[in-house]
């Protein structure tokens, strides 16, 4: 007899459908937030709640609240976070790399926007005002000393910022040759330095002073004015044609420093000036 065989019928597998995901506890709230900050800006928002927003578009789906207070706990204010060091930032719990990254963009980012901003608009930079109010944006969140030499045309109106040379806390090594080259490079008329004092102390050191002298006193042949040094330290800036520590004399003879220096002349030794090593000196010229 043929064998006869009996197929099993199969069950279909009913279909799985995935649940919806829960909707967001706090979308209301973050919803709130944007909306506020689209009517009114960022101008009345305590530090936390503008980190809280900042963080959104990190962690699109969490609350980002306990984050920003454990944040502003750790660092203290909404700018001590915003200029911590990556590796600080990711000891606090839920901040990892990328956090970390976005975080410490933002004032690098600031200080770009500020340099587009100029090559735009040109600003005037006559007074100390205005100098102070265009530099300390450039010094925003620089854990790092850097030097700048504003290029100015003959009315005060700026040419280039150009940033000469970045370094550590403890010493900065400038070339007086690359500040000359920087200068002619963009044809400036008038100049004036600029650099940070990291530790916050904005009283200019010996050196600051020394090393102003010296390029006053080597641009003064090329007909290049210098019209000031600004030193940035924190929130504040102190103007050395302003504070009368150097006596500028608009280049027209050798600058002398004043008899009388401030009575609280900064410890830090930040800016050295490489005179003797470098190629240019008061008997040549560059071409």
């Amino acid at each position: 007899m043929p064998r006869t065989t009996t197929k099993k019928a199969t069950q279909a597998t009913p279909e799985v459908t995935e649940a919806p995901a829960p909707p967001l506890l706090h979308e209301g709230h973050r919803q709130r937030l944007r909306q506020r900050f689209f009517t009114e800006g960022l101008d009345h928002f305590q530090d936390h709640q503008i980190l809280e927003i900042l963080l959104y578009h990190v962690f699109p789906r969490r609350d980002t609240n306990p984050l920003a207070h454990a944040l502003m706990k750790r660092f203290g204010s909404l700018s001590a976070v915003l200029d911590a060091d990556p590796r600080d930032l990711r000891t606090v719990e839920g901040i990892g790399e990328q956090t970390a990254a976005f975080l410490t963009m933002i004032p690098q980012l600031t200080r770009r926007y500020q340099m587009d901003l100029v090559k735009r608009e040109k600003p005037i930079l006559i007074t100390p005002q205005a100098v102070k109010k265009f530099v300390k944006p450039l010094m925003i969140g620089r854990p790092e000393e850097v030097f700048y030499v504003l290029c100015l045309d003959l009315h005060g109106r700026l040419l280039y910022p150009a940033l000469i040379n970045r370094g550590t806390v403890q010493e900065t090594l400038i070339h007086p040759r690359h500040v000359v080259e920087e200068i002619l490079r963009h044809r400036a008329s008038k100049v004036i330095l600029a650099h940070n004092h990291p530790g916050g102390n904005p009283r200019p050191s010996k050196p600051d002073i020394e090393f102003t002298l010296t390029l006053i006193n080597t641009l003064t042949p090329l007909n290049i004015m210098v019209q000031d040094h600004i030193i940035v330290a924190g929130n504040t800036c102190l103007s050395m044609a302003e504070e009368e520590v150097v006596d500028f004399g608009h280049n027209r003879q050798e600058a002398k420093p004043l008899p009388r220096l401030p009575a609280a002349v900064a410890e830090d030794t930040l800016l050295t000036c490489d005179w003797e090593d470098s190629p240019l000196n008061d008997s040549e010229e560059p071409t």
